[in-house]
């Protein structure tokens, strides 16, 4: 009886105190205890267990399983490095659109990340359907395993397989070459100017006999490709065909398509050009140095960063000389170019 009564004044007491400290707009002590730490260590205490697993599964499979490790690893890095690019590609669209830019008004960097995240996410795009379901990514690892350079893009290749996918492509391309150069003799007598058509025989002689030709020579004929036969207007089939292997484009399309990919394909890469000049070819990373050769028709894999700089500096020096109606010979330049200036440097 005696504690019952003791546990009555207890309960009335904490309702007495509860009371008061409502009236005073305060709250009970036990509630001022209460704060959010507890979730937070709880949290922390998760993503820490999760990260420790994490560490000793792929120190399993790198002890275990070796190769199916470095597939494992460049699958997630690949992933992060993707969700990176998407991170940055949204930013720059938020950019362009707050600030009323266009494609060509960005700078340098921000025009190539939007150009290379473009290409691979229509390449990269069936193989992100496929991973969207529950364990799915274990179906990409297969494709890595089997084929990754037809079906994942850079972001999960290996150093090595970069190296040798880049030299698989460039092969593809420069099998395009020679349709690309007898175009270009086959449509020289065409020309209406006596002269233009004598620089242009002897170009197209000296490329084709393995001479790497000079900036001043294609400036001295880049009058000839702003108007018929060699203008983007005027082209022949066969010559889109070729142009577009050389651009990594499928030549399957209409011709209507064909051109106007062309189009919009030459005035991007020189609206590259007029970035990379503003920016400074001193300014680019070795791996940004090698990239913009690649994209404009030089085997870069084969090269050291100095070469490349040299071989860079001449293709911006006669970008920035062509005019809007000439554009069509940096088309040809990514041919004349490059067929035969590793042999040319190094001999």
């Amino acid at each position: 009886m005696a504690l019952s009564r003791l546990s009555c004044c207890r309960w009335l007491l904490l309702y007495e105190k509860e009371g008061a400290y409502r009236l005073a707009g305060g709250r009970h002590p036990s509630y001022q205890l209460s704060t959010n730490t507890k979730p937070k260590k709880l949290l922390s205490a998760i993503s820490s267990r999760v990260k420790y697993m994490s560490e000793k599964y792929n120190r399993f499979l790198e002890r275990k399983f070796p190769r199916f490790y470095i597939l494992y690893s460049t699958f997630i890095k690949g992933c992060q490095l993707l969700f990176l690019d998407g991170k940055e590609v949204i930013r720059i669209k938020k950019k362009m659109a707050h600030q009323g830019l266009k494609f060509y008004q960005l700078p340098y960097r921000e025009m190539e990340k939007l150009r290379q995240f473009r290409r691979d996410i229509i390449k990269g795009a069936p193989v992100l359907l496929i991973a969207i379901p529950p364990f799915a990514n274990y179906l990409v690892l297969v494709l890595m395993y089997f084929f990754p350079r037809q079906f994942l893009i850079q972001h999960f290749w290996t150093d090595q397989q970069q190296v040798e996918f880049f030299n698989v492509y460039h092969s593809n391309r420069a099998e395009a070459y020679p349709a690309v150069l007898s175009g270009l003799q086959q449509a020289v007598p065409r020309l209406q100017d006596q002269l233009l058509k004598e620089k242009m025989l002897q170009l197209c002689t000296e490329v084709q006999h393995g001479s790497h030709p000079a900036v001043a020579e294609l400036e001295s004929v880049s009058r000839a490709f702003s108007g018929p036969p060699l203008d983007l207007k005027h082209l022949k089939m066969h010559h889109m065909k070729a142009l577009s292997r050389v651009l990594f484009l499928t030549p399957h399309l209409p011709t209507f398509l064909l051109r106007w990919r062309l189009w919009n394909h030459t005035f991007e890469l020189h609206h590259l050009d007029k970035a990379l000049l503003k920016l400074g070819v001193h300014e680019l990373s070795d791996k940004e140095l090698k990239n913009a050769c690649y994209v404009r028709g030089l085997n870069s894999t084969q090269l050291s960063s100095a070469e490349c700089k040299i071989w860079l500096t001449q293709w911006l020096q006669l970008s920035s000389r062509l005019k809007d109606s000439e554009a069509s010979l940096l088309l040809f330049s990514l041919v004349l170019l490059s067929t035969n200036y590793i042999r040319s440097f190094r001999h």
